[in-house]
């Protein structure tokens, strides 16, 4: 069995190597969106990567929990795990939402949708500020842009999967609402920071997965 990896909001593979995982994994690489597309039409085009022939499961962390989710619906894997992030729209911050149906991030010119690197260490929490730093210097700001209209508009209430969702106890940017195996001191960027933690977690439940 296989073991799909998706990052957050435009990371790579960088955000998954320091994870020890006793299962084959395969990082699933973000395609460029086509302008205003729909995150289901995208999840589509993005589910050409999965090898559905065969078992599989889909970690996903952040904006890639939430394109996971919509993976799920498409291409039925065995497992979900749920990395920082959510299962159900109302488990977003609200006030995420609410500014951002103002259309706010319309009139952000793409140089500053970026949020400082002060912003970045305060809200995610990281202790490899580094590697963060590095990864949202390598995200594209029209892919920011798009990211952030799709999760202000998404609509998800309910998951059919049995979702496997770990979230830290001191994650500032998506605060702890709901049902989740807690990861005390665990931060947005824990992914990185708690690896082991994060490993031994999804190993155990990777087990008798088949």
């Amino acid at each position: 069995m296989k073991l799909y990896l998706i990052g957050g909001l435009g990371a790579d593979e960088r955000v998954f190597k320091y994870l020890k995982l006793d299962i084959e994994t395969t990082v699933i690489n973000w395609i460029e969106p086509t302008p205003k597309e729909e995150l289901r039409s995208y999840a589509i085009r993005l589910s050409e990567q999965i090898n559905q022939k065969d078992k599989f499961g889909i970690l996903g962390v952040s904006f890639g929990g939430i394109v996971a989710i919509e993976l799920s619906k498409i291409t039925k894997p065995s497992k979900l795990f749920l990395i920082s992030s959510v299962e159900t729209s109302k488990q977003l911050p609200q006030h995420y939402v609410s500014i951002g149906k103002t259309q706010i991030l319309n009139l952000i010119p793409n140089r500053f949708i970026k949020p400082p690197k002060s912003l970045l260490g305060f809200l995610f929490g990281a202790k490899n500020k580094k590697l963060l730093e590095q990864i949202i210097k390598d995200t594209k700001p029209k892919f920011i842009r798009w990211a952030l209209n799709v999760i202000i508009n998404w609509s998800n209430e309910l998951n059919y999967l049995d979702t496997i969702r770990i979230h830290g106890t001191k994650d500032k940017l998506i605060p702890l609402k709901g049902n989740a195996i807690e990861v005390k001191d665990g931060g947005h960027f824990m992914i990185v920071d708690k690896a082991d933690e994060i490993s031994r977690l999804v190993n155990e439940r990777m087990k008798y997965a088949g």
